[in-house]
């Protein structure tokens, strides 16, 4: 290599025209470079993702190592670590000083799937090595210990820094708090929303959910008190709105859209989900049938100027996953990829949200 000099200013100068890809601003910049070490003939250095789950991840490992090599010299050998660091809100929330983002998911009717979305979103965050939390706002009807195959665990009080926390239940790696856990699910309660708003700010405040990069809030159908409640009580990241393809799903879904833009509430629409988009049987793995119509969640994304996440197929085995107690993407199986995918994007977008406030 000569007598070439390399500093660690070279270095940073060189990776200061990598852009990262969706926030739209170079590396250096954005504090991304850490750790650069030099040695003979190469140089180490971290780059510290906004997000485990980065799709990009192997793009901007490639753009730094050509940068360094056409900007410094083509023989420098580049040694990269690539590690990741959730960002949040600039300020986290008291109620729940831990918890780095707070994702609403919500739909604008009943039986579209949106447990089943959320329990799957928050498998699939985890796989990707962010640590995840689900709160199941559906006070009156509460899937997520089912879908978790968590019905008969109850949650444990125990004290912390000398106040009674409640321990949420971790189950696949999953820290999860819900209604399911304390009331019989024979024995209807009946709910005024004050109530409603109580046990809300409980779940958050009285849970001991430790750090968390994502809480997942399963909310329940429609606007209600809830949604409500939950902006009133705490900083929402955004929002995750899921729908299926049919004309009343979508006209639904446009409602709950137009709940979080509203002025005064002005919670981010992180985008749009589309479940149960088309049927595929398991012995023809290969083919689609759009049961309930065609690319209605894409148009309406279209049509309101919000990120379309993806697509999750009508798939026996998610069905019975759900029933079972172990949600598909935790299962090695090739529809568990559809829910990863979106998680990534989901990732993505939090992440531009996130460096836009």
């Amino acid at each position: 290599m000569g007598e070439l000099t390399v500093t660690k200013e070279i270095i940073l100068g060189a990776l200061s025209t990598v852009q990262e890809p969706d926030l739209k601003k170079d590396l250096v910049t954005l504090n991304m470079i850490k750790d650069i070490e030099l040695g003979i003939g190469e140089v180490r250095f971290t780059v510290v993702l906004t997000t485990p789950a980065c799709p990009l991840k192997e793009k901007i490992r490639k753009d730094c190592e050509d940068a360094i090599h056409k900007i410094v010299h083509p023989d420098l050998k580049i040694i990269i670590n690539m590690t990741a660091e959730v960002t949040s809100l600039a300020s986290q929330d008291p109620l729940i000083p831990g918890v780095k983002n707070v994702i609403a998911v919500a739909s604008g009717k009943g039986g579209v799937g949106k447990s089943t979305v959320t329990a799957n979103l928050a498998i699939a965050l985890k796989n990707a090595g962010a640590k995840v939390g689900i709160l199941d706002a559906d006070i009156s009807g509460p899937s997520i210990p089912v879908m978790f195959g968590a019905e008969d665990m109850q949650p444990l009080v125990q004290e912390v820094n000398g106040k009674n926390r409640i321990q949420p239940i971790n189950q696949y790696g999953i820290k999860m708090i819900s209604m399911g856990f304390l009331a019989p699910t024979e024995s209807p309660v009946p709910w005024r929303g004050p109530m409603m708003t109580q046990a809300l700010r409980q779940f958050f405040g009285d849970t001991h959910w430790e750090d968390l990069d994502y809480l997942l809030i399963d909310l329940p159908p429609g606007t209600s008190d809830i949604h409500l409640s939950l902006v009133q009580l705490i900083k929402v990241t955004g929002a995750v709105i899921v729908t299926t393809p049919q004309k009343v799903a979508l006209s639904d879904a446009q409602k709950g859209l137009q709940f979080f833009k509203q002025a005064g509430i002005n919670v981010p629409i992180l985008g749009l989900i589309e479940n149960m988009a088309y049927f595929t049987p398991a012995e023809l793995p290969d083919n689609k049938y759009y049961l309930f119509g065609k690319d209605g969640g894409k148009e309406l994304a279209k049509k309101y100027f919000i990120p379309f996440l993806g697509e999750v197929p009508l798939v026996q085995a998610i069905r019975e996953a759900g029933d079972e107690g172990k949600p598909i993407a935790a299962q090695e199986v090739p529809v568990a990829k559809a829910f990863q995918e979106i998680a990534s994007t989901l990732a993505q977008r939090i992440a531009i949200v996130n460096s836009n406030l």
